[in-house]
């Protein structure tokens, strides 16, 4: 035997187990195992393959994973795995995620909103980018965002519950008209069932401005409150909202006709508001939480 053998002689069954089935091409097995006095059975049973104690739960992963739509991290299907009743870390996960080769998508900083026109008069900054809430139809947010499909224009106007995270209510246009917006602002109070003292966070887009809504939130008696110019974070949540949106959905589709669009849009909305739980919300659904604290 070369010298360089002799230095394993010493080493762990395992350790010479690789040593003998790198050398079988050159030696003898039963040569090799007599060196290193290793039976055959422990040597067949230590270059057998390692069973993956984790394959069922890599499997639970994919799974949680692609009906995500590769949406979800490590820290989110943790919560999933959890709620299913498998008791991981979440750094086993992500170590997990990392030998599948999967991460979740991850969300650009940048996105655009639709602003509008200015005209009419902008009302005060009441909230001051406080969104804290402690129940549902204290705080909503709402604003409209533009999407171009089959060489159109579509807006979409949208509004969200600050403490649900809800989408309540949301309206579609090939115009940002006052239609879009009074049919989205009364379905919000028709699916809420009119609650008082609102305060309805917007930006300065004309649409906002207009008496018309202005009149109907008076009517109301909710407290219109409108983001200081150029400032879109003082409607983060909404912005926010938009961003994942075009994220999550439409960045990763193609679409062939604006039938499609629509069809899909109002399919992710539906995942938004009832199956997609966030760390913001303790991993709840932003349905769960509202029907918590209707409950309550």
């Amino acid at each position: 035997m070369p010298k360089k053998i002799g230095d394993l002689s010493s080493s762990s069954q395992r350790e010479k187990s690789e040593a003998i089935k790198e050398l079988r091409s050159v030696y003898k097995l039963d040569r090799l195992l007599k060196y290193f006095d290793l039976k055959r059975s422990t040597f067949y049973e230590n270059i057998k393959p390692k069973k993956d104690k984790y394959i069922e739960i890599k499997q639970k992963i994919l799974e949680i994973y692609n009906k995500s739509n590769k949406r979800k991290g490590y820290r989110w299907i943790t919560s999933d795995l959890h709620k299913s009743g498998v008791q991981i870390n979440h750094k086993t996960v992500l170590r997990l995620m990392q030998q599948l080769g999967i991460k979740s998508i991850v969300r650009s900083k940048k996105y655009n909103s639709y602003s509008g026109a200015t005209s009419g008069i902008a009302v005060e900054n009441i909230l001051q980018r406080n969104f804290s809430t402690t129940s549902i139809n204290q705080k909503w947010t709402t604003d409209v965002t533009e999407f171009k499909v089959c060489g159109k224009k579509i807006y979409l106007s949208g509004i969200m519950d600050m403490h649900s995270k809800e989408i309540i209510a949301h309206t579609v246009s090939f115009s940002p008209n006052m239609k879009l917006i009074m049919n989205m602002i009364k379905l919000a109070y028709k699916k809420t069932g009119n609650p008082k003292n609102v305060i309805i966070q917007s930006d300065q887009g004309w649409q906002y401005r207009h008496i018309s809504y202005k009149y109907f939130l008076k009517k109301k008696h909710a407290i219109q409150s409108m983001s200081r110019k150029g400032n879109c974070l003082d409607n983060a949540v909404i912005e926010n909202f938009w961003g994942i949106l075009k994220t999550e959905w439409f960045y990763l589709n193609d679409f062939d006709s604006v039938d499609k669009f629509l069809e899909e849009l109002e399919s992710y909305i539906h995942y938004f508001n009832y199956e997609r739980d966030s760390s913001v919300l303790n991993y709840r659904t932003p349905i769960e939480v509202r029907m918590k604290k209707m409950v309550a």
